[in-house]
């Protein structure tokens, strides 16, 4: 229920809780136990749910920078008929 306590351990908790603050402050200091526990995870909610946004907006331009960063296509080497290279062509150009 607690984590590693045990219910014998949470009602000697509240007993000493109710001496140390009576019967009228217990109701106030529970409500407003659960107020800051409630608002705890509410604040924790909200920060899992930043960081998985800032992570997923560092995965996109990440592909974004892999897609960017792609170099061209090289140019064709033409190899003569007596099997030297001759200069590079670009597509689309013919070789004469």
């Amino acid at each position: 229920m607690f984590g590693s306590i045990g219910m014998p351990e949470l009602v000697i908790i509240l007993v000493i809780a109710l001496i140390i603050f009576g019967p009228r402050k217990l109701p106030e200091l529970g409500k407003s136990l659960g107020k800051s526990i409630h608002e705890f995870k509410k604040a924790s909610t909200e920060l899992q749910n930043t960081l998985e946004q800032e992570i997923k907006l560092e995965e996109q331009k990440d592909e974004r920078a892999k897609t960017a960063s792609v170099p061209p296509p090289a140019p064709a080497e033409v190899v003569d008929a007596d099997g030297t290279h001759g200069q590079p062509v670009s597509r689309g150009e013919s070789g004469s």
